[in-house]
């Protein structure tokens, strides 16, 4: 099975060179508007073949490209149209249901392309050539420079392990730097339920940003207090910035959200490195519509200050990110990551089987279990819980040979009717029922606060 991977190579451009490809990928960035202008024209069409029909021989003369640059222009428009008419078709179907209020306005006008970046094809737009150097094509002919990256990442490209697809030249304004930042895809070895030596279930959250437990009764606390601590600075810094209005209180607006947005990333790539020890199997709660499903009661000025900030921390919860971050970090790992059901993780006992809202007291960090009266971490209880889940579909891996049995709501909400949907969810739940925890020794009030905080 292949990964694919992005290698971010930095250009060691001179400045002759930097001029030549500041032209190009200004007259790509001018080729993408116009296309994206006729493109709406013609109905707000996705059909990446009707556009380059159209507008080919235009980009050819009037935007002077190459040929592939000019019809790699109407296929990224195409692109973009259809992303956006999936996002105005879900805005729709949240609209009818009343999930939201808010009307999708991306399609009102035509889509405006501000980066500057071109869309390369190997062996065709550049080339990789001797002496660690890269040859890309430019509105006035070839250029060959030399280029910096990530170790791994150089060993991929000149050893010919990777399979090496397409790539993006890309300026940072912040550095005055071209990147290429070029796709690869490299052949992991299939796994079996012989290379897995370790299951972990990971429930993420706010408070903890994740918690992992294994079966061997460990836990790792992944605290989200410095997160939600710099997050609030960047809020605060925002909204001085957005009073202001000032051309320069706007530039300084996009660099913070720059700045923000990759710390986010940071961290969770730190965690995710952590969580995907090789040879295991990892199990994420398949978290689809999360937010529909844990609407705020109170929002606007109806809630109190401090409700509102809770709103704002959980609208930055970039748990999706995580998640990918974890699954392609495992499968580089000798890994591999799993979802299953993410219902009741947090209410259920993972001891005596007992699932109530009462189980979480004014859902606190504590779990209490109504039943039985054990007690421990509300997070390491829905971290243990998805772990016990995973153990069963490695059962099912083991008598099958495949992952059939592993749930996906989002593509069984779409392909079968609801009333089917839920019983399928109803089998699911009652065979979680039956799962108990038997490693586990202790179950003192010590439990309950976490230890090993990351």
């Amino acid at each position: 099975m292949g990964q694919t991977l992005t290698a971010k190579l930095k250009l060691e451009v001179t400045q002759e060179q930097k001029e030549q490809l500041r032209v190009t990928s200004l007259a790509y960035k001018d080729a993408l508007n116009y296309t994206s202008g006729v493109a709406f024209e013609m109905g707000k069409t996705y059909n990446g073949t009707k556009i380059q029909k159209k507008v080919y021989y235009t980009l050819r003369e009037k935007f002077r490209l190459p040929s592939q640059m000019a019809c790699n222009v109407p296929r990224q428009v195409g692109a973009t149209y259809k992303s956006l008419r999936t996002k105005l078709k879900h805005n729709e179907e949240a609209f009818k249901a009343g999930r939201t209020k808010k009307r999708y306005k991306g399609l009102d006008k035509p889509p405006k392309y501000v980066s500057r970046t071109c869309t390369l094809n190997y062996q065709r737009d550049y080339s990789f050539i001797k002496d660690q150097k890269v040859s890309v094509i430019t509105l006035s002919g070839r250029i060959k420079v030399n280029y910096q990256g990530y170790s791994k990442h150089l060993y991929l490209i000149n050893s010919g392990v990777a399979k090496i697809g397409a790539a993006k030249l890309w300026y940072s304004r912040a550095r005055k730097t071209y990147y290429l930042l070029v796709s690869m895809e490299v052949e992991i070895p299939e796994l079996t339920p012989n290379n897995i030596n370790r299951v972990i279930g990971v429930d993420v959250g706010q408070r903890y940003i994740a918690v992992a437990a294994d079966t061997r009764n460990k836990a790792q606390f992944f605290s989200g207090k410095q997160v939600r601590h710099k997050a609030s600075r960047y809020v605060k810094a925002r909204r001085s910035l957005q009073r202001k209005g000032t051309r320069s209180a706007t530039k300084r607006l996009v660099a913070l959200s720059g700045r923000e947005r990759r710390f986010i990333a940071d961290t969770n790539h730190c965690i995710a490195k952590q969580v995907a020890e090789p040879n295991t199997l990892i199990g994420l709660e398949n978290l689809t519509h999360i937010r529909e499903r844990t609407k705020p009661q109170k929002k606007g000025k109806k809630a109190s200050h401090k409700q509102r900030r809770a709103n704002s921390n959980k609208a930055r919860w970039s748990f999706a990110q995580l998640h990918g971050f974890i699954d392609y970090k495992a499968v580089l790992s000798g890994s591999l990551a799993v979802k299953v059901d993410a219902h009741y993780t947090s209410q259920a006992c993972p001891c005596c089987g007992h699932t109530s809202k009462g189980n979480r007291p004014n859902k606190g960090l504590t779990f209490v279990c109504q039943q039985c009266g054990y007690v421990l971490h509300s997070d390491l209880i829905g971290a243990r819980n998805v772990a016990l889940r995973v153990l069963l579909f490695r059962q099912d891996w083991e008598s099958t040979g495949r992952f059939s049995a592993v749930p996906d709501a989002s593509s069984d909400e779409g392909k079968a009717d609801s009333e089917a949907v839920a019983r399928q969810r109803a089998s699911r739940l009652s065979r979680y029922s039956e799962l108990r925890w038997t490693i586990d020794a202790i179950s003192t009030l010590s439990e309950t606060q976490p230890s090993g905080e990351v």
